[in-house]
């Protein structure tokens, strides 16, 4: 299981390619002359930012303000070329090192074998764990102040998208919406 690990890095950010309505979420790490570029979904990168975001709040609440709480410029720039994914996420983790006052995010690759069958013959379940997949990981250790910017960056990532109907809630389509909650009816179709 490769772990690309950046303490800290040099950037650290919530971005996407495409347009609204068609975009691929990204989180990407550069550091030491490397990039690392993972695929995730926008309801992931959102839970990510709020839970950032929660996490230093109780962080404040329980020990006060950590000693290395610098406020970090927001980085608007673009994410780095060349985008090239190394994996696609499927889990995320969030934790506080109080010895280093560090915010971990860790990104692990998805389980693409998680809706296979279940083996039921014992040897083959004896080889299955032998040749158990490898997930890759992204492990990222953030100041307080940079994982606020983090935060901060990936709301406003999220938001940029389709503006949603304030009937449904659904997003708006540049090419038409059809509201359920207007059942079809139309006051501008009216002769």
């Amino acid at each position: 299981m490769p772990v690309f690990q950046f303490n800290p890095p040099e950037r650290f950010i919530a971005g996407t390619v495409g347009q609204p309505g068609d975009r691929t979420f990204f989180l990407q790490a550069v550091g030491e002359g490397r990039i690392t570029s993972v695929v995730l979904e926008k309801a992931q990168v959102e839970a990510l930012a709020t839970r950032v975001e929660e996490l230093l709040e109780e962080v404040y609440r329980r020990f006060g303000a950590p000693p290395d709480d610098t406020v970090v410029p927001e980085d608007d720039g673009p994410l780095e070329q060349p985008i090239e994914q190394d994996f696609r996420v499927g889990t995320l983790a969030l934790a506080w090192d109080a010895e280093a006052a560090r915010v971990i995010i860790e990104a692990q690759e998805i389980d693409e074998t998680a809706g296979e069958e279940l083996l039921e013959d014992e040897e083959e379940l004896e080889v299955f764990a032998e040749e158990a997949p490898h997930r890759d990981v992204l492990r990222v250790y953030l100041t307080p102040g940079a994982a606020r910017a983090f935060a901060g960056r990936a709301l406003k990532v999220v938001a940029a998208g389709r503006p949603d109907c304030p009937l449904c809630g659904r997003p708006l389509d540049p090419a038409g919406h059809i509201c359920v909650r207007q059942n079809g009816y139309r006051p501008d179709r009216l002769v």
